[in-house]
């Protein structure tokens, strides 16, 4: 599967909201691949269709899968979990919110303090295109808010209004520094 290029903030396609698929067929399965792979190949831990430039509500996500294993064995790779959906609405939201900070592969080189509902359910299609419910807190929680949000035309920075809270980063570092919380100082 190929990989695509990942389109940047200043493109006007991901200020746009997306289309909702109508059919899961041979085309969305093709794009889901190589949704995963440019994900992957960049590094992401989340990419929504339209940041490789298609329009549709279709993201996919990858997170690591907390384990006693894991940090037992710190030199091996995280066993991931891979998440599809297709159509993602959030139909439940936690009151309770919680700041973290995010990065996104299409603006690169930049993070920021994001506030997010802890706790989330989406209702969706899997990639078979099978009705599904998902119940997440925290990480996984908040990349999925994160990615419905590119199906809206929003991005991470249109939901940060103190210029305090938003930051650069080396570019390619979006993804260290949230798995790290860090927060610069000064």
């Amino acid at each position: 599967m190929p990989i695509r290029r990942i389109v940047f903030s200043n493109e006007p396609v991901l200020h746009e909201a997306s289309r909702r698929v109508r059919r899961v067929d041979e085309d969305v399965q093709e794009l889901v691949e190589d949704m995963i792979e440019t994900m992957r190949d960049a590094d992401g831990i989340g990419l929504a269709a339209v940041q490789i430039g298609v329009p549709e509500h279709i993201i996919v996500v990858e997170i690591p899968v907390v384990s006693e294993q894991a940090a037992e064995k710190p030199d091996e790779p995280l066993e991931t979990e891979l998440y599809v959906l297709i159509n993602p609405e959030l139909v439940h939201t936690s009151e309770e919110l919680e700041e973290g900070i995010e990065g996104c592969l299409s603006v690169p080189g930049w993070v920021g303090e994001v506030e997010r509902h802890r706790s989330v359910t989406v209702a969706a299609l899997d990639r078979g295109g099978r009705k599904i419910r998902l119940q997440a807190e925290g990480l996984l929680a908040r990349v999925l808010q994160h990615e419905i949000d590119h199906c809206q035309g929003v991005l991470f920075i249109d939901h940060i209004d103190d210029p305090e809270k938003i930051w650069r980063v080396e570019v390619g570092q979006e993804e260290a520094a949230e798995a790290a919380q860090e927060v610069p100082s000064g």
